[in-house]
């Protein structure tokens, strides 16, 4: 039988049109906003609105507070750290897995997405960077062929996104962006699947580093020495 493709639910549409707020920072982290309010915004009514925001809580984007509404949570320390190390666990061995797996088609998909990236970086937008820095993510580890694993990836993504927005352009050039993905590439390239799970591990891990450091500038409790202690026994 051939698949039947749907459209987007309002429930759907609602859901990516508030992360997606949350993430450009439209709505602000701790402030709170009522179903009603937001379901104005979006011309939704409020059922396909408050499934939404179910799922937001889900994900750890937003907390329901009864009979007041939504407010929109800031990432905590300790929080962003549960996100890396989510990351390290999943993403070094589904990285290794499509290597291992790697036909032509799907090689053919990471050599797309990686000179997409490239072509980002010698552009220098920083929000063109972190989208193709997303989807070279999201397309090298599709080739490890676990879908499930792959969407509670991105939801983690989405999540650290609300520390301001990435690392692009406060902790670095977009160009020094791509250039920490070189050797992952090479390694893919290549066949050699433990390099690149090694590869990806020590990218994730310095991503962690710069956006903690960053956001110390501003929040000092993100200064706190044992955070590169709780991703270290993940990359050694």
């Amino acid at each position: 039988m051939k698949s039947v493709h749907r459209p987007a639910s309002l429930t759907d549409q609602a859901v990516e049109s508030i992360r997606a707020s949350i993430v450009s920072g439209d709505l602000v982290p701790g402030e709170l906003y009522t179903a009603t309010e937001l379901g104005n915004q979006l011309n939704v009514s409020r059922t396909p609105i408050r499934e939404a925001l179910q799922e937001l809580a889900r994900r750890g984007l937003v907390e329901i507070e009864r009979n007041r509404g939504v407010r929109i949570l800031s990432t905590s320390l300790q929080s962003l750290i549960e996100v890396f190390q989510i990351r390290l666990m999943l993403e070094a061995p589904l990285a290794r897995r499509a290597t291992q797996l790697k036909t032509a088609a799907t090689a053919a998909d990471v050599e797309q997405a990686y000179e997409a990236f490239r072509r980002a970086a010698e552009d220098g937008d920083p929000e063109r960077v972190l989208r193709a820095d997303r989807d070279f993510h999201r397309t090298l580890l599709a080739g490890a062929g676990n879908d499930k694993a792959n969407q509670l990836l991105s939801e983690q993504r989405d999540f650290v996104l609300q520390t301001g927005v990435g690392t692009v352009p406060t902790s670095r050039t977009a160009q020094e962006c791509f250039e920490d993905h070189r050797d992952i590439m090479e390694a893919f390239r290549e066949g050699r699947d433990a390099e690149v799970g090694s590869a990806l591990a020590r990218h994730i891990s310095h991503t962690a580093s710069m956006l903690i450091t960053q956001e110390t500038r501003d929040r000092p409790e993100f200064a706190d020495t044992r955070s590169a202690e709780a991703l270290d026994w993940l990359v050694h």
